[in-house]
């Protein structure tokens, strides 16, 4: 079960031994006002997180040249006063929504309740509708989500082997099939891959992983993790609910996809290791692929229950239980900086911690990497909506994990316009993709984009993004 977030330290020690000066954190000149245990990047540009007061939701704006360093927050609509979670389950939808479902606790950590909300929030209309949950469950809880290709929210029921979906264009759930699961969904963290499947690896049946196809709607174990990634249980079986029991298997780290199609895992602090371990899943072109044992933590660090997030430069930075950050090239694993909170990649490539700071690296991302544009109106009017089509639009990766809950991928393309007078910055919400897929290669692939009212007037160029990482930029007129 996470451990309850300090609310961003945002500090460096390069003092400490190991600690690299070429990253640097900086923080916002605002941070956000009632601190934020958990960030999603809405695609209109803004970044939505999640209050103290865990009800309270506030928006991060960039200021005119496009910096969040500069950035100004803004009170957005509190949830339902019933529904008070801390540690949920979310995405932001293709239509543009984010979905908020679950929370282990309720009363903002107050109470251990596995609870069943759900609830969708409108960022045009800022407005909160709750959603029912699927029939017959009486617990989500901290459950493991993934936003799938064609749009659907699937999520884990965290008690048992059950998988829903929730179609985001009528709100209501369908049961999925999930014969094959070794055990329970529990304290597991998804991650989609390039072929639409989720890739898992198990906390109670470690070291074993598993992949799910949601086209066959079924389970089959992907190997040996060969590193145990599973820490042991922090407590003893809890109570919930009308008397029900839930015995926790123990935690594992985030897993990242990287531009090369492995799966970098993480792991908690294994029982009678002296450092937390990782793992190199190797997707195979047919069939099964293989899993190599990564390097161990260093000082005896871990990632529990822990964030990532998938810089431009290709490395996976993992954030320690102690608050030490890492980067993760492929083949070794350096501490960089300190801080602590949820990490997500901004359209700057920069990744913001915890609402108050951000983290910059060093090096930069590969042409093949980056969204290109094929198809582009040329003349754009504030106020209306237009398609704009190409390739890669949603980027290589998720490129945001935690262990099971707080999933904040970033995964869909947004629209950044700049008048070529001014240098100001403005971003058009994106809804309406044809794909929330990763890794989509050459195919085709679209998004709808509206110019909202306060744009500048003139000769602009326009860029798509998808995980921090532009395209090259096409010239357009607004009007």
């Amino acid at each position: 079960m996470p451990k309850k977030p300090i609310l961003s330290l945002s500090i460096l020690v390069f003092a400490l031994a190991g600690i690299s000066p070429a990253q640097k954190v900086t923080s916002l000149n605002n941070p956000a006002p009632d601190g934020a245990y958990v960030e999603y990047l809405l695609t209109d540009g803004t970044v939505l997180v999640q209050g103290g007061g865990c009800t309270d939701w506030w928006r991060l704006t960039p200021d005119k040249s496009g910096s969040y360093v500069k950035g100004t927050w803004k009170q957005a609509a509190s949830l339902p006063s019933n529904y008070t979670p801390y540690a949920t389950s979310g995405a932001v939808l293709a239509d543009g929504r984010f979905f908020l479902t679950g929370g282990e606790y309720s009363n903002c950590g107050g109470s251990f309740t596995l609870t069943n909300q759900s609830a969708i929030f409108d960022p045009v209309k800022n407005t909160w509708t709750m959603v029912k949950p699927p029939a017959g469950w009486y617990d989500i809880g901290d459950s493991p989500a993934a936003v799938l290709p064609n749009g659907l929210f699937l999520v884990g029921r965290k008690t048992t082997k059950q998988v829903a979906a929730l179609d985001p264009n009528t709100l209501t759930w369908t049961a999925m099939g999930s014969a094959g699961k070794s055990d329970f969904n529990a304290e597991e963290g998804w991650t989609l891959m390039p072929d639409g499947t989720i890739l898992t690896y198990d906390v109670k049946h470690n070291p074993n992983s598993e992949i799910y196809d949601p086209s066959t709607q079924t389970w089959k174990s992907a190997g040996s993790t060969k590193a145990n990634l599973q820490g042991p249980p922090v407590e003893g079986c809890l109570t919930y609910g009308h008397n029900h029991t839930y015995c926790p298997p123990g935690e594992v780290g985030p897993g990242i996809l990287r531009p090369d199609g492995t799966v970098y895992a993480t792991g908690a602090l294994h029982q009678g290791a002296s450092a937390g371990h990782t793992a190199v899943y190797h997707p195979a072109k047919n069939g099964i692929g293989t899993w190599t044992a990564g390097p161990d933590f260093p000082n005896g660090d871990a990632a529990g229950d822990s964030f990532a997030a998938l810089l431009t430069n290709g490395r996976v930075l993992v954030e320690g239980d102690s608050g030490t950050l890492y980067e993760f090239d492929g083949t070794h694993l350096k501490p960089t900086a300190e801080d602590f909170g949820s990490l997500i990649v901004l359209p700057t490539g920069e990744v913001l911690i915890a609402g108050s700071a951000v983290y910059t690296s060093t090096g930069t991302y590969k042409s093949a990497w980056a969204p290109k544009i094929t198809s582009f109106p040329s003349s754009v009017t504030r106020g209306s909506t237009y398609k704009i089509s190409g390739t890669q639009f949603n980027g290589l990766s998720q490129a945001a994990a935690f262990g099971d809950e707080f999933g904040t991928a970033t995964n869909y393309p947004l629209v950044r316009i700049t008048n070529q007078a001014t240098g100001h910055v403005f971003y058009a919400k994106t809804h309406d993709h044809s794909t929330m897929g990763v890794a989509t290669g050459k195919t085709t692939v679209s998004t709808n984009f509206d110019v909202a009212e306060g744009t500048e007037t003139g000769a602009s160029s326009l860029v798509v993004v998808a995980n921090g990482i532009p395209s090259k930029a096409v010239s357009i007129t607004v009007q």
